[in-house]
């Protein structure tokens, strides 16, 4: 029996007409599917494609083990995500030793800070793996503003809001056009790092994007604002033109 194919499937930043042809045909057939969510949700990826995919599938719900409940320092961290992963793989590797292809799907692209890089790492050299790429969420983003968010010889520099203060500071003091993602809880220190860097007031937040919740607001216009995991900040570079 040939062996299935486990595909990354990247779904774009959360517009449906935004995805791929291709993501879209193996959403709307592939039998097998799974996706990430967080315990007792249904998952953004889900949500994306909910109402799209066929009434048989069969679902492979990933619930993430830890959140925000263990510091990203603590060695336990690594540690409970690895052995989730690993669980995972075991599930989707028998499926696709089994004969059957499986849809992973993920919001985004598939290779730019997901989760699905994880499961990849550990199956490409076990079982057919295929990745399809997709519109990241800060490109729909920075589109969102109305603005482009390079010219000339812009140099872009994508920040985690998880950095330390300081090195997150010192990387958009040296950046033209600036992408902070992973917001949610570090909300504090980004606006900080943003004023020390001089960028606080060319800074923009967006929640949702692409998605019929999306916000745009001038960050200074925003203090005080709770704002979810998944929102990006974007300052625009301004760099050379005709």
């Amino acid at each position: 029996m040939s062996k299935g194919t486990i595909y990354g499937v990247g779904l774009g930043p959360g517009d449906p007409e935004l995805m791929s042809v291709r993501s879209d045909r193996l959403t709307r057939t592939t039998k097998h599917v799974a996706f990430f969510r967080k315990e007792g949700r249904r998952g953004r990826a889900f949500g994306i494609v909910d109402g799209m995919m066929r009434e048989d599938r069969i679902e492979f719900p990933m619930e993430y083990p830890v959140t925000t409940e263990i510091p990203l320092s603590d060695p336990r961290y690594n540690e409970v995500l690895s052995q989730f992963y690993e669980d995972c793989c075991a599930h989707l590797r028998a499926l696709a030793e089994e004969g059957h292809d499986v849809a992973v799907l993920c919001e985004g692209d598939p290779f730019f800070y997901g989760s699905f890089m994880h499961l990849y790492t550990r199956l490409k050299d076990h079982v057919p793996v295929q990745v399809v790429p997709a519109i990241t969420g800060m490109a729909a983003a920075w589109t969102a503003t109305g603005a482009p968010i390079t010219w000339g010889d812009d140099v872009m520099s994508t920040i985690m809001g998880t950095l330390d203060e300081e090195t997150m500071t010192q990387r958009m003091t040296d950046a033209d056009a600036i992408i902070v993602m992973k917001i949610g809880q570090n909300i504090d220190k980004i606006r900080r790092s943003l004023k020390a860097a001089g960028r606080y007031e060319d800074a923009w937040i967006v929640e949702y994007a692409a998605m019929a919740e999306q916000t745009v607001t001038r960050l200074a216009e925003c203090e005080g604002k709770v704002t979810p995991y998944f929102s990006i900040v974007v300052v625009h570079g301004q760099g050379r033109r005709p």
